[in-house]
């Protein structure tokens, strides 16, 4: 009997340290969409610096609203992820009140 309740509370505690993981790979794929965000800024801020290109006001906004774009996508992405890991984590017993008895 003990074994199945050792058992059951190493399980508990591998999925709270997994459920941890999805957290923060979901946290750190956000920081990447944000730094890809940040480097289209970047491009479009110091492009007319640069380069002396003809029309370079368009590419510059091009480069804005993708930035924009991936920043926005970024966030929904992250806030989606967030809400289901949130929902999955009911699902997992209060393990430190289990596992410290």
């Amino acid at each position: 009997m003990k074994t199945d309740n050792a058992l059951n509370k190493d399980l508990i505690l591998r999925e709270r340290l997994a459920l941890q993981r999805t957290i923060l790979a979901n946290q750190s794929t956000f920081l990447a969409f944000l730094r890809t965000s940040m480097y289209f800024l970047i491009a479009g801020l110091s492009l007319r610096n640069l380069l002396k290109i003809e029309n370079s006001l368009i590419i510059e906004i091009v480069l804005f609203i993708t930035s924009f774009m991936i920043f926005i996508f970024g966030t929904i992405n992250y806030l989606k992820h967030k809400i289901s890991i949130s929902e999955n984590k009911k699902h997992i017993g209060d393990y430190q009140l289990e596992y410290y008895k």
